[in-house]
């Protein structure tokens, strides 16, 4: 959850992979359902926004549900591409966001509080 004042997000976190100049994104999921195992997206109706955490650049961004509704991965891109194409690019500059944290984690099915992991998404400053 995002808490922005009167607003509360449903945000799902994610991994992103940095590879030539591209964040790559898995937005899927894998649900546990009386026939087994089944891949989908997420919908608006269960969440309002994907968080990315990317190690390698240590940052985070954040994407509404609409501009992913029904993808199960996305690319945030840092720099221009080699052919310049730019229609239907998404940028990763324009859903940076600050220092998050990952207050709870799902394992193997069940939710469990743990404290932040990592404490915070952006690296202690020197004392």
């Amino acid at each position: 959850m995002f808490d922005l004042g009167p607003t509360l997000l449903r945000v799902q976190c994610k991994w992103g992979t940095l590879r030539s100049g591209v964040i790559g994104v898995r937005t899927a999921t894998c649900r546990h359902t009386p026939r087994g195992y089944v891949r989908t997206t997420y919908s608006a109706h269960e969440i309002d926004a994907i968080a990315v955490w990317c190690e390698d650049l240590r940052r985070a961004y954040v994407l509404p549900i609409q501009e992913l509704a029904g993808q199960g991965y996305v690319h945030l891109r840092l720099a221009p591409a080699k052919n310049n194409q730019a229609k239907n690019v998404k940028w990763a500059a324009r859903c940076e966001l600050g220092a998050i944290a990952q207050l709870g984690e799902r394992v193997t099915g069940s939710h469990e509080v743990a404290g932040s992991s990592p404490a915070s998404s952006t690296p202690a400053e020197a004392a």
